[in-house]
């Protein structure tokens, strides 16, 4: 817990995501202070006090589509269009930024390394603690089991999301990719169709599931004649991206400029 309150604004705030990081930060008010609630111009939610769209009680906190000037750590769940006007507005306050977008381009990444030359970044495809341990456990099965297992990752979410794969499916497939030589252009099948679906050596395949309410599912498969491991992880409520994100917040507050991942809140 850091000596005085960490001054927050949260971008995305009429969404899921960014709704309950300002419900949630309020909640602990000895650690959070929320200054801002941020969403794009066209939204029609500028205006609004942003507690009534969550608990239905009004918290003072109105939204807009700027973060003042009084403001340790942007964090931002938008759109990647959101994103890439916050990380100039962020830069020119000297705004820290948790990044939890997801559908960023190679062209945002540079965006983003060059912002993290003068403010601190920390962006994640997923918040969760537990699904950011998993990143480093695939990495290690896949380097230590070889090439004689096949890989395959399957990702199910919830049926109003826009991107697919998931971003944390993207982030897990990098990992092993990574791990064991593979590039991941190279590597991936996303799903499979046709006469000729044969698995290739060496492939990676990836499996979107878009249904119901389903909050987040990701399994990541290990297999080879005779056996096969089966890692998951399942999130049965936003809230632990939510608190995952605070505390991301909460390391970013005491960082100097640079990138930063889960991985470093979490001492990997």
């Amino acid at each position: 817990m850091s000596e005085r309150r960490i001054r927050i604004a949260v971008s995305g705030a009429a969404g899921r995501m960014g709704n309950r990081i300002i419900t949630l930060a309020g909640e602990q008010p000895n650690a959070f202070h929320v200054v801002a609630a941020i969403e794009q111009g066209q939204s029609p939610y500028i205006g609004h006090d942003s507690g009534t769209l969550g608990t239905g009680r009004p918290n003072g906190i109105v939204i807009g589509t700027y973060p003042g000037d009084a403001v340790d750590v942007l964090i931002d769940f938008s759109a990647p269009s959101g994103t890439r006007t916050l990380v100039k507005a962020c830069v020119e306050r000297g705004i820290g930024m948790v990044i939890g977008t997801t559908g960023l381009g190679a062209e945002d990444q540079k965006i983003i390394d060059n912002a993290a030359k003068s403010i601190a970044v920390l962006q994640a495809t997923n918040t969760s603690l537990g699904i950011n341990l998993l990143l480093g456990l695939a990495a290690q099965v896949a380097a230590r089991l070889g090439p004689a297992y096949d890989i395959e990752v399957m990702e199910a979410h919830h049926n109003q999301k826009k991107d697919a794969p998931s971003g944390t499916a993207i982030s897990l497939v990098e990992a092993i990719c990574a791990a064991t030589g593979r590039h991941y252009d190279a590597a991936v099948v996303n799903g499979r169709a046709g006469l000729d679906a044969q698995r290739q050596t060496g492939s990676i395949g990836v499996h979107s599931v878009r249904m119901g309410d389903v909050i987040g599912e990701h399994t990541l498969f290990f297999a080879t004649g005779g056996e096969r491991l089966e890692f998951k992880h399942v999130a049965t409520t936003r809230d632990t991206f939510v608190r995952g994100a605070l505390r991301a917040a909460e390391f970013i507050a005491a960082q100097k400029a640079g990138r930063y991942t889960m991985a470093n809140v979490l001492g990997l």
